[in-house]
């Protein structure tokens, strides 16, 4: 099963409101009523980037949902801390939100390749950017500032889902180390390095991330 959050993708964007929406845990809810609704139990759940940590969040509350959980790229922290290294300066990403709300296109198209990680599959890039155009700017800004401002550091020692965790290479919002910071805190995780560059590896590298998700459900 697929779905979109609120706010992206398909979705109703007449949903989104920027105070529920203020925070990750907001997501999580929606996740655990969709796994109500569809009766979902013992799910394995591919959680890409922010959605990692939505996931983690949903397992938190209702770890009987879940037997499996898999992050692809996640982060549960993107700036850097004492002793940790998320990636990113505040000063830094004062500068990506000042970014979007100049020119949310222009930051678009020039985001998307620098994601991608792909210079030699343009095409690649071109297809992200169009994806985040069609995010209305305000919710991507907003949404943004929610993902990028959040601390789930703690909540990381409380998981008892088991938890494999894919980490590819190059990843502008994820460097290598975060992945092995999840493995440390996580007590059931495996960290799984990727063949695959850039925080979209199942947009740039589809069958290295099928093959690795198939192995993990196969052991």
């Amino acid at each position: 099963m697929l779905f979109d959050h609120v706010g992206a993708g398909k979705s109703d964007f007449s949903a989104y409101s920027p105070r529920r929406y203020s925070s990750l845990y907001s997501y999580a809810e929606d996740l655990l009523d969709l796994c109500a609704e569809l009766k979902l139990k013992k799910s394995i759940l591919v959680g890409h980037s922010v959605s990692g940590m939505v996931s983690l969040l949903a397992a938190l509350v209702e770890p009987d949902c879940f037997s499996q959980l898999i992050f692809l790229d996640a982060s549960p922290r993107y700036l850097n801390d004492d002793g940790y290294y998320g990636g990113f300066e505040q000063s830094e990403l004062d500068a990506f939100y000042d970014a979007m709300s100049t020119n949310y296109y222009a930051w678009a198209s020039g985001f998307a390749p620098i994601a991608m990680a792909t210079q030699d599959k343009p095409e690649l890039a071109k297809e992200f950017a169009s994806t985040l155009a069609a995010i209305r700017p305000d919710i991507a800004q907003a949404v943004a500032k929610v993902i990028f401002q959040s601390d789930h550091r703690a909540e990381l020692e409380r998981l008892n889902v088991p938890t494999v965790i894919l980490q590819a290479s190059d990843d502008v919002a994820v460097p290598p180390n975060v992945g092995q910071y999840m493995e440390d805190k996580i007590t059931k995780s495996k960290l799984v390095p990727l063949s695959a560059r850039g925080h979209l590896p199942h947009i740039s590298a589809p069958n290295v991330v099928t093959n690795a998700i198939a192995q993990c459900l196969a052991a």
